[in-house]
């Protein structure tokens, strides 16, 4: 992880403002899903023995008991979204979304446990 300031920090917010400019203009909507969500999103789309539910995700026990996940990636945020909103019944449906993702693994040479994904 590391922090985004100066130089990198305008660069980064030109590159996701020119995302988002190009997915308005293709009539594509944005979407924002929690950081955290119950671990069994990521468990039923990805698949139990995937290497990212088996080993790479931050996952822990909440004050319920309930296992919550920080987000791996966006795609299964995204379709519990789609789903639990109704918006399957309006389909297709065009939306992108950016943010923060989170992968526990031993970081190799340019990976970061918390990355970017557009």
């Amino acid at each position: 992880m590391s922090d985004r300031f100066g130089h990198a920090a305008h660069k980064y917010e030109h590159i996701v403002s020119k995302g988002r400019s190009t997915m308005a203009c293709y009539g594509f909507e944005p979407i924002h899903t929690p950081i955290l969500e119950y671990s069994s999103v990521f468990e039923r789309t990805l698949g139990a023995d995937s290497d990212v539910v088996g080993k790479e995700l931050y996952k822990f026990l909440d004050s319920s008991q309930q296992w919550m996940t920080m987000r791996p990636e966006g795609t299964a945020g995204v379709a519990r979204a789609v789903i639990t909103n109704r918006l399957d019944s309006q389909l297709p449906v065009k939306l992108y979304y950016a943010g923060p993702m989170f992968r526990h693994e031993r970081p190799q040479k340019g990976r970061l446990r918390q990355f970017e994904q557009f």
